[in-house]
């Protein structure tokens, strides 16, 4: 993988956090076989300093990450984080086209539950989580959905749209092969497009977006990324 320069990686940042555009197939912390492998904090910490990390993505998921420049900050983001107060938005593409337009999907889930260390679903011994999922468009066999997860199990959202019979383009862990690439997409189409939660300094809330990547845009008709946001509201 060709690895964006430190500059493409920072969407916003200030005296006490940085807001990454991670890319697919990135990792977030030091990978636990090759430490040598490049991640964020290998990449960042020699432009802006210590990082701190408040929480991550999955290695094939791009989009959004908050980290911490300093140990308080990292301490209120956790807080936040623990609370339910961060507020996420992701952006998928599915196989198999939804019948509904919203869906809440509530399955309880076990995390590390088969011998392929998957998050599963178990009605008796999993943990409460709840995603809601919006149809955004559909075509070629595939939908966008606009995902926001009301809580933070591991694989959360790949589980239970796994589970729901809508597994995401390119999951190989809970989906198989991927069916619909047309070529194009070599990547677990998540994206973590939206995010929200206070500055720790100034307890001002911040709002974060960005647009669809343009490998995922193009496997839907009429699908087109929006121009790119930088910054907060």
């Amino acid at each position: 993988m060709a690895l964006d320069p430190v500059s493409a990686l920072v969407h916003w940042m200030d005296e006490r956090l940085v807001i990454v555009d991670k890319p697919s197939g990135m990792l977030t912390l030091p990978d636990g076989y090759d430490r040598e492998k490049p991640h964020l904090r290998s990449l960042l910490e020699p432009e802006v300093g210590r990082i701190w990390i408040v929480h991550r993505l999955d290695k094939d998921t791009s989009g959004l990450i908050v980290l911490a420049r300093d140990a308080e900050a990292h301490r209120h983001l956790n807080g936040q984080f623990e609370r339910g107060e961060v507020a996420k938005t992701y952006l998928a593409v599915v196989q198999s086209i939804p019948v509904w337009e919203t869906q809440e999907l509530a399955w309880r889930l076990r995390v590390d539950g088969d011998r392929r260390h998957r998050t599963v679903i178990d009605p008796h011994r999993g943990k409460p989580a709840r995603t809601i999922c919006r149809r955004l468009r559909a075509g070629n066999g595939l939908a966008l959905l606009e995902i926001k997860p009301q809580t933070g199990r591991t694989h959360q959202i790949r589980a239970h749209l796994s589970a729901a019979g809508h597994p995401i383009l390119g999951d190989r862990l809970y989906a198989g092969q991927p069916e619909h690439t047309d070529g194009r997409l070599g990547r677990m189409a998540l994206h973590a497009s939206g995010l929200e939660f206070r500055h720790p300094g100034t307890d001002k809330a911040l709002a974060f977006e960005l647009p669809l990547p343009e490998d995922m845009a193009q496997l839907i008709p009429g699908v087109a990324p929006s121009r790119q946001q930088r910054g907060s509201h």
